[in-house]
């Protein structure tokens, strides 16, 4: 089933003019539900600026994106803000908690954005917080947590709302190598339960993890090639 389209897309900063950037130069992808999706590229690909499209955090120039069949590339910034909070989970490199809460007070503000009632929000939130192994750590600050812990806390949070696609964007870059594979092992076995992922990293051995590599240069696709089938 097709989960993302994105059709003859262009980012273009400052059109017309000498200093012109053209960060996607006529990108066109499909990207089925339940895939597991690499991004890869050296800086300046366009890599970072494809994710904040396929994320709805920014819109093409020209060009159609099409998510769960909806024309994103029309939408308002309040649309797509909807958008993101109903479809889209986000891990980051950084983890992007906030340190004055807990782990669970941390996942519950994606339900709380999402405007989830108190009622409802408990069990979603253990829930998520079980599925990567954190239960038992919901009362901890950040501060309080390794940098993988921490982690794991922002992939609950990207989980929580039940998204229909995970960005993560080099989610493995501040941790060590050991910590780094766990993270990744993780992502493998949340795709393998049904979750479509779409991995952001220049570390072509964690791209070779995912069922599909897309390489960026210049911000066209220069390489798109499959290394196993969707699981889901």
């Amino acid at each position: 089933m097709k989960l993302i389209e994105l059709i003859d897309a262009y980012k273009i900063y400052n059109e017309g003019f000498e200093n012109e950037v053209r960060a996607l130069n006529g990108v066109s992808l499909t990207i089925e539900k339940g895939e597991f999706v690499s991004i890869v590229g050296q800086s300046g690909s366009g890599k970072s600026t494809l994710m904040n499209i396929l994320g709805c955090l920014d819109v093409p120039t020209y060009g159609e994106y099409f998510l769960n069949g909806q024309d994103v590339s029309v939408m308002t910034d309040a649309e797509l803000s909807k958008i993101r909070s109903r479809d889209v989970g986000f891990i980051f490199q950084g983890f992007n908690l906030i340190s004055t809460l807990t782990a669970y007070e941390n996942v519950e503000l994606a339900l709380i954005y999402q405007g989830v009632r108190a009622s409802q929000r408990h069990d979603r939130v253990m829930e998520a917080l079980e599925r990567v192994g954190l239960a038992d750590r919901a009362k901890n600050r950040p501060s309080q947590l390794s940098g993988g812990q921490q982690q794991r806390v922002a992939i609950a949070r990207a989980l929580v709302t039940n998204p229909s696609v995970i960005m993560a964007d080099e989610p493995t870059g501040a941790l060590d190598s050991k910590t780094g594979q766990q993270i990744l092992d993780l992502l493998k076995s949340l795709n393998d339960e049904g979750a479509t992922v779409i991995l952001i990293t220049h570390n072509m051995d964690l791209a070779c993890a995912s069922h599909r590599i897309i390489r960026l240069s210049d911000g066209k696709i220069v390489e798109d090639y499959r290394l196993r089938g969707v699981t889901a």
